[in-house]
Parts: C-alpha cells; sequence; structure tokens
C-alpha cells in the first residue's frame, strides 16, 4: 500500500480523494531505555483530559513534553504558555497544529492521544506505524472496525498501546477480580456497569463558519461531517454520533471494561446486546441517550448490564461504579458482599492483583523504557473487547424504534434479573425525574446477535447492525482496513 508523509501530501496540491494520509513506518525497534535516558513524547489534543495528560506526563522523571498538538491555535497558544512556566529550561516543547509533525520526528519515543473521540484510533494506527508507542484516551476506538484496525497495527509494529481506562491500573480491582474469576463467592452471573452522573442540555447551534482560531478541517478530520455549529467545539461533540459515542463510550467506558474484565477469561466479545432509553427533558440538540438500560449476554451464559442516567433532579444519586451479582443470589456492591437475601454487608478483603506499577502514567513510562507491550495496563485487545461492547449497546439503541414509556418497554418478561433492573430505572425516571406516562417515549433497540470470531452482526437485524461497524471516513483521513495496517 502507497505510504505518504504529512509533508509530501501538503505539497500536493490534488489531495486526490481516497488518498489515506499513512505515515511511512517501521516495526517499533525495541530499544530499551532507562531511567537515565530522557523519553520524548508528542500531545494530542489539550482539552479537557489533554490537560491531565499533560499533567501526567509532566510527574514523571526524565520524560520530555517534546510536542503539543491542536487545531484550535487559541487552546495551543495558552497550553505553551503555561508549559514554559512549568518546564523551566528543562526542556523545550514545540507547538503544532498537526500531529503528523511530530511522527515524522524520529527523536519522538511516543504519542498521547487526548483528541475527540472520531481521532483516537486514526493516530495510534499513524504512531503505530511510524514506531511510537501510544497511550490513547479512552474509547479507543470510534467504532467496532477501528478497534481492530489498532490491534492489528499493535502486532503488525510491536509498539506499546495502552488505554486510558486507569481501573487498569487498580491493584485492588484486579485483584477482586481475580478472586471472582477463581470462584470465591462462586460463579459470576451478571457483572454490572453505571455511568450515572448529572448533565445538562446543550441547547441548540446554528450551522455557522467556524471560528478562525480553530482549522475546521484538522478538528474533523475523519469525521464525516461538512458543517460546523458550535456544539461540536469543544466538549459537547461528545453528544453527537459522528464524533462521540454518548456518556456510554464517554465515561462509561471505564465501567464498562471493569464489567467486562471481571467475566470468565476466555470471554471475549458477547453474542447478543440490545438497549433501550432515551434523551429526556433535554430539548436540544444532541443526539445521543440521557438514559440507557444495555445488556449483553456472552457466550458462557454470563451477562453485562449497563445503567446510564443523566437526567438531574432532587435526589439524584450519582454511581460512577459496577457491582457483581453471583448465580447463587450473593452480590457485591460498593466493596460489600452481601450474602442471598442479607441486608448486613460484609467487607470485601482480596489480596492485590497483577499490574504494573506506577499508575496509569508510569506504569505507561515503565512499559516504554523495556519496550515491552505486555506491560501495559489495558492493552490494545483488551481495550478494543471493552469498547465493542459498548459501541453494541448504542448501536442497538439507534436501530430501536419509538414506545410509549411505561414498564413494559423492555420486554423482559423471559429474563428476571434484567426486568428487575430496568424496573428499578424506570421508577427513577417516572417518580424522581417526573417523566409523564403520557406523551414520552422510551426508544427500544432490537436484539443484535453478534459472532465473536467473525466480528459480525448475524440473524434478523444483521444488514442494518453490520452498517453500523464502520464509520465513513472524509477523503484524505480514512482508517485502513485491518489487514492493510
Amino acid at each position: 500500500m502507497s505510504r505518504i508523509t504529512r509533508r509530501n501530501f501538503l505539497k500536493s496540491t490534488s489531495a486526490v480523494a481516497g488518498t489515506s494520509l499513512i505515515l511511512t513506518g517501521t516495526q517499533a525497534s525495541g530499544k530499551v531505555k532507562g531511567a537515565n535516558d530522557r523519553l520524548r513524547i508528542a500531545v494530542a489534543g489539550l482539552n479537557g483530559r489533554g490537560k491531565s495528560h499533560l499533567g501526567g506526563w509532566a510527574s514523571q522523571k526524565n520524560v520530555e513534553i517534546a510536542y503539543v498538538a491542536d487545531p484550535d491555535k487559541n487552546v495551543l497558544s495558552s497550553t505553551m504558555k503555561n508549559l514554559q512556566g512549568k518546564a523551566k529550561g528543562k526542556f523545550t516543547t514545540q507547538g503544532i497544529s498537526d500531529i503528523r509533525t511530530a511522527l515524522e520526528d524520529k527523536t519522538v519515543d511516543a504519542v498521547s492521544v487526548a483528541t475527540p473521540n472520531h481521532w483516537h484510533s486514526l493516530i495510534t494506527v499513524w504512531a503505530a506505524q511510524a514506531g511510537k508507542h501510544v497511550y490513547v484516551e479512552k474509547p479507543m476506538s470510534h467504532d467496532c472496525d477501528e478497534g481492530r484496525v489498532v490491534v492489528e497495527a499493535q502486532k503488525k509494529y510491536g509498539v506499546v498501546i495502552q488505554h486510558g481506562t486507569q481501573r487498569r491500573s487498580d491493584a485492588g480491582i484486579a485483584g477482586l477480580h481475580e478472586a471472582i474469576q477463581a470462584g470465591k463467592w462462586g460463579p459470576l452471573e451478571i457483572s454490572y456497569g453505571y455511568c450515572c452522573k448529572p448533565r445538562g442540555g446543550i441547547g441548540q447551534k446554528s450551522v455557522s463558519t467556524a471560528p478562525s482560531n480553530l482549522d475546521w478541517n484538522l478538528w474533523r478530520g475523519p469525521a464525516d461531517i461538512d458543517e460546523y455549529h458550535g456544539n461540536y467545539a469543544h466538549y459537547n461533540w461528545h453528544w453527537f454520533w459522528k464524533t462521540g459515542n454518548g456518556d456510554m463510550n464517554n465515561q462509561g467506558t471505564h465501567q464498562l471494561d471493569v464489567a467486562r474484565w471481571a467475566l470468565d477469561k476466555d470471554q471475549t466479545h458477547p453474542v447478543r446486546v440490545m438497549a433501550l432509553g432515551g434523551r429526556f427533558q433535554w430539548k436540544d440538540q444532541g443526539e445521543t441517550p440521557n438514559t440507557m438500560f444495555a445488556i449483553a449476554e456472552y457466550p458462557n451464559g454470563q451477562y453485562a448490564f449497563f445503567n446510564v442516567r443523566n437526567v438531574n433532579y432532587k435526589g439524584y444519586q450519582r454511581q460512577v461504579e459496577n457491582e457483581y451479582y453471583f448465580k447463587d443470589g450473593g452480590k457485591i456492591i460498593r466493596n460489600k458482599y452481601f450474602a442471598k437475601g442479607s441486608s448486613k454487608g460484609e467487607n470485601v478483603s482480596v489480596k492485590p492483583g497483577k499490574v504494573t506499577p506506577g499508575g496509569n502514567w508510569g506504569s505507561f513510562i515503565a512499559a516504554c523504557r523495556a519496550g515491552d507491550p505486555s506491560m501495559a495496563n489495558g492493552n490494545a485487545l483488551d481495550a478494543h473487547y471493552g469498547c465493542v461492547l459498548g459501541h453494541l449497546m448504542n448501536n442497538s439503541y439507534r436501530l430501536g424504534t419509538k414506545v410509549p414509556f411505561n414498564a413494559k418497554a423492555g420486554g423482559f418478561a423471559d429474563n428476571s434479573n434484567a426486568s428487575e433492573h430496568f424496573l428499578k430505572i424506570h421508577d427513577i425516571m417516572n417518580n424522581g425525574v417526573g417523566i409523564p406516562k403520557d406523551g414520552a417515549e422510551y426508544i427500544v433497540g432490537p436484539w443484535l446477535e453478534y459472532d465473536p470470531k467473525t466480528e459480525r452482526h448475524t440473524g434478523e437485524f444483521a444488514a442494518e447492525a453490520n452498517a453500523l461497524l464502520k464509520d465513513k471516513n472524509r477523503a484524505g483521513f480514512e482508517i485502513p482496513a485491518a489487514g492493510k495496517v
């Protein structure tokens, strides 16, 4: 496959449609860096999580922030001023609009990706092709197929790829899951994740010209969007399907990953999923749901449940956490084990599990210095499985139909556990939020059958569901096929 550098591309006046911008790359050298060798890192995306990335790398010894990249001139300028004060002459950082400039620099060791979701996989693949290690913010992929491409790129180029799911660096959670998988409390039946944090509506923004400080072409990159509106930059892109993934694969990525992590080790993808919910109360421009209940069934009969609730109300209970339900009726909630029928929980005590020490930032740096991808806390393959779980749930919702807002909307008569947990959510939305029974509607998605081996849908809704596995990309920013990285 033809590979062209950014420099050559920019020299070309034609920018032919369909040309893929893929940097010339080589197999990672596997060079081991000692503790006294400076590791040079480039950070792409400087808002939101990007600020955390900068702080995280700055806290590490002998790590130089070599480049910072952002298509917003104002954000870039502000970041550079802050970094100059923090660096105090220890290193010099270059501010750039296009991350490909840093990828062409052979002295750069790693790339840190904190851009909007639609950029995550493409930059990760480019970086791997250039022989750079990658710390990529969650979710690693914006769609199902992108994740497989990243996995194959990691295999081919041998670089470290670590997903920004910080809980993978928590030895306590690792130990808990090791105990669950060893059968300490009996067989696990349901691994349940919650992303219930209050948010607000985003209003309406008219189509307009992008502000002069924003390179609109670079900002949208692979996202198949033409027109700019003010709800894209710089945070509300989360709530549009072509740029974000809703809270299911925003904050929820952490809890989804934890939920799948607790399942039996041989479980990769679910065999079927469904979701229902809605965007209640907010009369705004956003597309993604603010309320969702989703269920995924795995080949061994285990389930992953997920709950998104963002609509604020008096008495709102914030839940950004995970629960575990066992076949004998026992459960673990907020680090307490409740035996079947008991309301008195016992503190859960387990041995620390196996993780690379140093937290999410330090563990990545250690893996880069060792040139050892296996040291990543949250590797590309685990990231792929966790992200796909959320993508499939979202896709069921996107294919859903509207039904009256009522307790029977889920149609879970054959699954008492699903029915029980959905009814809890429905009660909150009805009585807590105050959604009226008359006039409101749930969007109920179909059960989507999925083949974990082929990573393709089968069954009744296969055609529609498979069409959602891969986003259309803009010319010049295409994500390559998995077999062509």
